[in-house]
């Protein structure tokens, strides 16, 4: 029995040149083989496909119909298996879901999103910004930013650069409640921590040498790390911010670092792809565009 890919290829080109004889030599085959490729679509299909007689082949309207739909699924089939069929700007196309830190994600990758719409119409993204772990496997994430530790050994990784934790305040803070110069200290101060969804507690603030300060009587507590760094601008609240978020504050002189000689090591900011092996053109594209935004 015919292979029925190869049935329809039949039937499509003798739909096409309106000759069994024709399609017989665009295909490279004998005229008995198109004959007996009709007749066995025919069969499966419970109609007459063409009104043949000793002179010609004439398609019938139930061929027509089926032409047409068997044109649009080998042009989709063929397809999936076209590595060069257009442009690059024609390669660019698809879904990318990307996942980062809201902030950062907010601040940082938007803008390059944007900028990436605009150069590639056929991008479509889907982006998860949390400052909780992605679930990696189970929202399909193509490529993430992440700060920390590499969430698994078999992630493609490229190290970005480094995120620093500032304890820090407003200048009107400090003078009103003073300068803590330790963690027992902050315990008089009003202010802010992380909510771990995963546990319903706050994230620990960081120290040197591993130590850790659990805020539980923060005055605010926030699950998104730019609205806790506004807080924390606003004057309310002393909280432990991520440098990309404050440190151009610092420098201007609306936050001021305290406790200094106790903050912690910087931590790695990474970008990875949770996939090896081919990486498709669009994937690549997000990849070193990330690269050249994040690295420094």
């Amino acid at each position: 029995m015919l292979n029925r890919l190869e049935m329809l290829r039949i039937f499509c080109a003798a739909a096409d040149t309106g000759s069994f004889k024709e399609a017989a030599i665009r295909l490279g085959i004998s005229p008995q083989a198109v004959t007996r490729a009709i007749q066995e679509l025919e069969r499966l299909q419970g109609e007459m496909l063409f009104h043949r007689n000793t002179r010609q082949v004439r398609i019938t309207s139930f061929g027509e119909a089926l032409a047409e739909r068997a044109r649009l699924s080998l042009r989709e089939l063929d397809g999936l298996f076209d590595t060069d069929n257009g442009s690059p700007t024609d390669e660019m196309s698809g879904l990318v879901r990307l996942a980062a830190p809201s902030a950062l994600g907010r601040n940082r990758l938007l803008p390059l999103v944007e900028r990436l719409a605009r150069a590639h119409p056929g991008l479509r993204f889907d982006l998860r910004l949390t400052d909780q772990r992605a679930d990696v496997v189970g929202e399909k994430i193509d490529i993430g930013i992440r700060i920390g530790t590499v969430p698994d050994n078999r992630f493609v990784v490229r190290r970005l650069g480094k995120v620093r934790f500032h304890v820090v305040a407003t200048p009107r803070f400090l003078r009103r409640h003073g300068i803590p110069t330790d963690a027992d200290a902050l315990r008089n101060l009003p202010c802010t921590a992380m909510l771990d969804r995963g546990t319903g507690r706050p994230w620990p603030w960081l120290f040197q040498q591993e130590n850790q300060w659990m805020a539980d009587h923060a005055r605010f507590l926030c699950d998104d790390s730019e609205g806790e760094y506004l807080l924390v601008r606003s004057g309310v609240a002393i909280g432990q911010i991520a440098g990309f978020l404050c440190e151009d504050d610092i420098a201007a002189g609306r936050l001021v670092p305290v406790m200094a000689d106790h903050e912690p090591d910087p931590w790695d900011m990474y970008l990875y792809r949770p996939q090896r092996g081919p990486v498709p053109p669009r994937l690549r594209l997000v990849f070193d565009a990330l690269v050249r935004e994040f690295a420094h």
